[in-house]
């Protein structure tokens, strides 16, 4: 990973580590017994499950969509050119990492993992602390008052 001065200069690509800890639940819950989601029905968790990772996937790949218009890097170890603000952006500062949540609580539940998908708590304080605080201590530096504007008006998740 060739990581930018200029960048929020992030230690690790979130992608990998959502994936990695959703394997690391689904193995350890295979080795527990294979814990099942004990609140929801069958056919209601599936469908809670899709629905998770098709809105997961489109707001993922719509906030990729608009960096990629703008011209700036997604990727947090990378120099940020431009401030995204619009499209999903209007309504969560971290439509990337909301919609890897989502698509990982939707295959934990579609696949029934009781562990993966608790393994999803720790793992979204893991991301604020460790990506998230780096990237926007790096746009308020980078960006100033436009950026605590945004920050101000727009919540973190959703």
């Amino acid at each position: 990973m060739d990581t930018d001065q200029d960048s929020a200069r992030v230690k690790f690509p979130p992608p990998l580590v959502f994936l990695g800890t959703l394997l690391a639940g689904l193995a350890l819950g295979r080795l527990l017994g294979n814990l099942r989601v004990p609140i929801l029905t069958y056919d209601l968790q599936n469908l809670l499950g899709w629905l998770g990772i098709v809105l997961g996937a489109g707001t993922l790949l719509s906030a990729n969509g608009l960096f990629r218009q703008r011209g700036t890097h997604a990727r947090p170890w990378k120099s940020s050119t431009s401030l995204v603000t619009e499209g999903v952006y209007r309504w969560t500062r971290n439509p990337m990492y909301l919609g890897m949540a989502l698509i990982y609580a939707g295959i934990a539940l579609v696949v029934d993992s009781l562990v993966a998908l608790l393994l999803l708590i720790p793992l979204v304080f893991v991301i604020e602390r460790e990506v998230i605080a780096r990237e926007e201590a790096y746009l308020e530096a980078k960006f100033g008052e436009r950026y605590r504007s945004y920050k101000d008006s727009v919540r973190r998740w959703i």
